[in-house]
C-alpha cells in the first residue's frame, strides 16, 4: 500500500487538499499574487514540512507568486500556507499600492463648474 503514495521521481505524494487541511483560500485576502511576503524570524521546530519550506523560501522579500515557484507548490495552496504563517506571526506581507485611476474629465468639468459659481 506504500507504494501508492510514493513516486520514485518526485518522492512522497502528498495532496494539496491534505496539505492545506481542505481549506482553498486563504484567511486573509492580502495575498494577491504581486504582494510581497518575508519571514519575520527563525521557524518553529513543530511547523508541518510544507510551512517549513514555505517559510524557507521566504528568507527574503519575496512575490506570493515566486515563493510558490520555489516552494514548487501550487500558488493556491501556498496562499493557504502563507494566511497560516501570517497568524502565526512569522512573516509579514506588504500589499502592492492600489492602481490609481484617473477621474472621468466630464466629471472634472463639473466640479470646475461648481467652483466657479461659487
Amino acid at each position: 500500500m506504500t507504494e501508492r503514495w510514493l513516486d520514485q521521481d518526485a518522492g512522497p505524494i502528498v495532496r494539496p487538499y491534505t496539505v492545506t487541511r481542505g481549506r482553498t483560500r486563504p484567511t486573509s485576502d492580502r495575498f494577491d499574487l504581486i504582494a510581497t511576503v518575508v519571514a519575520t524570524g527563525p521557524a518553529p521546530p513543530d511547523l508541518p514540512p510544507e510551512h517549513l519550506r514555505v517559510l524557507s523560501v521566504c528568507r527574503r522579500p519575496i512575490s506570493v507568486a515566486e515563493a510558490a515557484s520555489g516552494a514548487g507548490m501550487a500558488v493556491g495552496v501556498v496562499r493557504v500556507l502563507l494566511g497560516d504563517l501570517f497568524e502565526a506571526g512569522l512573516l509579514t506581507v506588504r500589499t502592492p499600492p492600489a492602481a490609481v485611476t484617473a477621474p472621468r474629465e466630464d466629471l472634472l468639468r463639473d466640479v470646475l463648474a461648481g467652483l466657479k459659481t461659487l
